[in-house]
């Protein structure tokens, strides 16, 4: 969804950068796109309330790495504006192996939105931009405890008869929202048609829901769980930059 989104953007302004391009030569033009890997620092303290009650190695509270794609494209008619989009995904984990039970916690964090940006005008040979991303995304918690083997036909036997003991428990648990991302990004050109990226951003979140399993409710839900998250991100670009 992430990826469909970024490409119908970078083709909507790329006809209007066309179709605007006699105007564009006092003012940064150009776009591109590329890999934006970053660093996503949420609040895991409630999981590591539960996991260090049932002796599990907590989760990192310094981040996790993610990796997506971004892209964008100024637009003729504002000076100084670009449009572009969004897409990441990360995740970290926690994992356990006793007396041949094994136990695992994955905390996912993805989403990914439309962007757009104002590059300071009295900046040159750089882009510095600031502005926001707009978008949804999801967090998901996956709980598993297993040991011995799996099979195909006792996969279905646990299904259909309640009474066959199992071994193995896992739980899915989903939080899908919406997303508003303020953004601080430098761009520097090192060559005509490769930027390097750096910047800083803090995703802010709303409108959320928690499920388990087959978007069942679930009820009691720490308030502080969320995917607020500071973030710091790197990228290389590919394109057409004028800065």
């Amino acid at each position: 969804m992430y990826k469909r989104i970024l490409f119908a953007t970078l083709i909507l302004t790329t006809s209007i950068i066309y179709g605007q391009s006699g105007q564009f030569f006092d003012a940064p033009f150009g776009g591109g796109i590329g890999y934006v890997p970053a660093w996503y620092i949420p609040n895991v303290d409630p999981i590591n309330a539960q996991l260090s009650q049932i002796g599990m190695p907590e989760l990192s509270t310094s981040g996790f790495y993610s990796s997506g794609i971004a892209g964008f494209l100024y637009v003729g008619f504002v000076k100084n504006l670009r449009v572009g989009g969004m897409g990441y995904a990360g995740s970290i984990s926690s994992a356990q192996t006793i007396d041949n039970v094994n136990r695992e916690v994955v905390y996912s964090l993805g989403g990914g939105g439309l962007t757009l940006e104002y590059t300071l005008p009295f900046i040159k040979d750089i882009g510095v931009s600031v502005g926001a991303g707009i978008g949804s995304g999801n967090l998901e918690l996956d709980i598993y405890r297993n040991s011995g083997e799996f099979t195909w036909e006792g996969t279905w036997e646990e299904l259909s008869d309640p009474d066959i003991p199992s071994e193995s428990y896992n739980r899915k648990l989903e939080n899908s929202f919406w997303m508003i991302t303020p953004t601080i990004n430098l761009d520097y050109p090192i060559y005509r048609f490769i930027s390097l990226r750096l910047g800083v951003g803090y995703q802010i979140t709303f409108a959320d829901e928690w499920t388990a399993d087959n978007d069942k409710p679930v009820s009691g839900i720490p308030s502080d769980l969320n995917s607020n998250s500071f973030f710091i991100q790197s990228g290389i670009f590919v394109g057409f930059f004028s800065f």
